[in-house]
């Protein structure tokens, strides 16, 4: 059963290194879910004697005032034999054998946090107490509850320190140790007062009652201490503290207990409740309850613990690593990232994840329309036929067939095709951009570093935009090879009107007539339609040629050459990190420790039981 006292104060000690204090943050709490007894009481209670008189020591600061300013975690533990001797938490390797030593380095502990003001702080002070005089038990020490701000102090300070005490024993697993003067009325107690308030049915509270020997003649605490004053589901503990004149002459503590047994045996109003009376009893039922506690939490602990690690290391991961700190790990850092994304991208195209299939609708969908609108009959209108065949013949008409005028009709019209194509490759522009903004926003680790993440939507917007105009100069290319060559055998396969195409008998006005032009108009827009279908073909794969299959394979390799030009501090600047991202990062990570050290050392004891 010792085992589960020493586990949280190994848990609590662990909480505190680790920046863990219960309050209110962002992150979650492993102090709050620790069972532990938080002592309560005013100023004037004699609170610290019975914590002196637990331990058997006279070891805590004295005087006017609020002196308790810091919580003070009291960690006891009994040892068969040796000297006694005090750590602290923020000394780990020296022993304090002198208490006064202790006293003054409480005092000057507190100092360090607060200033030498007389302001309180919510941090504790760990103090662990190794002693064959005490019992395996932990106590938290929390500044007197007081009704007026003295000199040098902020009017705010009564409410403050009501605050840090409910701030402790509204907890569920906080047992309240709550001391109360018997010389005063129990209605006025502001232990019990703020005790009430966070535990009304009295279930977790645990009622000391002091200076009872410095009550008036002919009254008692009987009722107070048999519960009939105000009751709780725990027996009320009469202590009897050494008195003024007793601090004063040093008066050892282990014969101010035995003063104190001698107290309730021999006084006739308490002898029959005697035997659970005392600093000794205190300090037993309080240690045999703490360990019942812990013991029933284990289970819920291990469940919080374990529930929490998961949710750490989620988080953790959802953050990335760290900066590495050399120039070569950034260097491989900013390259492991950009392979992320690229790989994001080239899964986008690959239907892997969506966006790419809006490539195929381009060439299935707005190509043809696109291609289907243009008015190739405004081109070959018999106006236009009529004059381009006249203008091709010049001076001398043609003999046989207008060639020369078929060429310009051919390439008048080819060219009205170069608007399709070349919206079709910025419309495929268009998608291969929007999939780049989509995967860096899907490249978690670029969220981390802006400077990073513009960098490589600049490096990689330059590659697409160098890859359009490759793509535009080789899909404009495909329609003047179109009008750069015609293919002859289409035209080998007409028909020939020897009245109307090659008789040179004829007036030149026969052979210009509507009949003749009709029919080379005719001609010319089959062998268009016939171009129109290849090119639907051709400029497709042009444009996949020229961009997506670039895309794929070159995205970011400019960039990777200037990546590896650059120095340490270049680097460093892409990795800009913002800086509320890293403190979480480090906060998560001692957090985490702290929940994994908790894991080891509550499976141990869980085993063991």
């Amino acid at each position: 059963m010792e085992n589960l006292i020493n586990l949280v104060n190994k848990l609590q000690r662990a909480c505190t290194a680790l920046g863990d204090f219960g309050e209110g943050s962002s992150l979650p709490t492993l102090w709050d879910a620790l069972p532990t007894i938080a002592v309560v009481g005013g100023q004037s209670s004699g609170k610290s004697s019975v914590l002196e008189s637990v331990v058997g020591k006279d070891f805590l600061p004295r005087g006017s005032g609020i002196v308790t300013r810091r919580p003070l975690v009291l960690q006891l533990h009994r040892i068969d034999e040796g000297r006694e001797y005090a750590e602290f938490a923020h000394q780990p390797r020296k022993r304090f054998t002198d208490f006064a030593a202790v006293r003054k380095e409480i005092s000057d502990e507190t100092d360090r946090e607060t200033g030498r003001t007389k302001q309180i702080s919510s941090v504790p002070i760990y103090l662990s107490i190794y002693s064959p005089n005490v019992v395996n038990l932990t106590l938290i020490d929390l500044p007197g509850l007081t009704k007026v701000a003295v000199e040098g102090q902020s009017e705010s300070i009564v409410q403050d320190i009501e605050n840090m005490v409910r701030s402790y024993i509204e907890k569920p697993n906080c047992i309240i140790l709550a001391v109360s003067p018997a010389n005063q009325d129990l209605a006025t107690s502001d232990a019990i007062k703020i005790a009430r308030e966070v535990d009304p049915q009295g279930e977790r509270t645990f009622g000391v009652l002091t200076k009872i020997d410095l009550m008036d003649k002919g009254t008692d605490a009987v009722d107070m201490l048999e519960g009939k004053s105000y009751r709780l589901k725990f027996p009320w503990i009469g202590v009897v503290n050494r008195s003024q004149a007793d601090i004063n002459k040093s008066v050892d503590m282990i014969a101010a207990r035995r003063r104190e047994r001698e107290y309730f045996a021999n006084t006739p109003e308490y002898r029959h409740l005697a035997s659970r009376m005392g600093s000794e009893h205190l300090g037993k039922v309080l240690s045999k309850h703490l360990e019942t506690v812990i013991k029933s939490r284990i289970p819920g602990l291990q469940s919080l613990i374990n529930k929490t690690i998961i949710e750490l290391e989620t988080e953790l991961s959802r953050l990335g690593k760290p900066i590495a700190t050399d120039a070569g790990g950034k260097l491989y850092m900013i390259m492991e990232i950009c392979r992320a994304f690229d790989q994001t991208f080239k899964e986008h195209l690959d239907g892997i994840r969506p966006g790419g299939d809006k490539v195929y609708s381009i060439f299935d969908n707005q190509l043809p329309a696109a291609l289907k609108r243009l008015q190739f009959d405004k081109q070959l209108s018999m106006e236009n036929v009529r004059k381009l065949i006249t203008e091709a013949d010049g001076y001398q008409p043609h003999l046989i067939a207008p060639e020369q005028g078929y060429r310009r009709l051919i390439e008048s019209t080819l060219i009205t095709i170069k608007g399709p194509a070349e919206a079709a490759v910025d419309a495929v522009h268009g998608i291969l951009k929007d999939l780049v903004h989509k995967s860096i926003n899907e490249t978690p680790e670029l969220k981390q570093y802006p400077s990073l993440r513009a960098e490589v939507m600049n490096a990689a917007c330059e590659s697409l935009d160098k890859m359009r105009n490759e793509s535009k100069r080789a899909t404009i290319q495909l329609v003047d090879m179109e009008c750069a060559y015609l293919t002859v055998d289409f035209f080998r396969k007409l028909p020939q009107d020897i009245e109307k195409g090659g008789n040179p008998t004829h007036s030149i006005f026969d052979r210009y007539n509507d009949s003749y032009l009709r029919r080379i108009g005719s001609n010319v827009l089959s062998y268009i339609h016939m171009v129109v279908g290849t090119l639907r073909h051709s400029i497709p794969k042009s444009v996949v040629y020229c961009q997506v299959r670039e895309a794929k394979r070159s995205l970011l390799d400019h960039f990777f050459t200037e990546l590896g030009a650059k120095e340490g501090k270049q680097l460093a600047k892409l990795l800009d990190e913002d800086p509320a991202i890293m403190q979480r990062r480090m906060d998560l990570s001692k957090r985490l420790e702290l929940y994994k050290s908790a894991q080891t050392e509550v499976d141990a004891v869980a085993w063991a039981k």
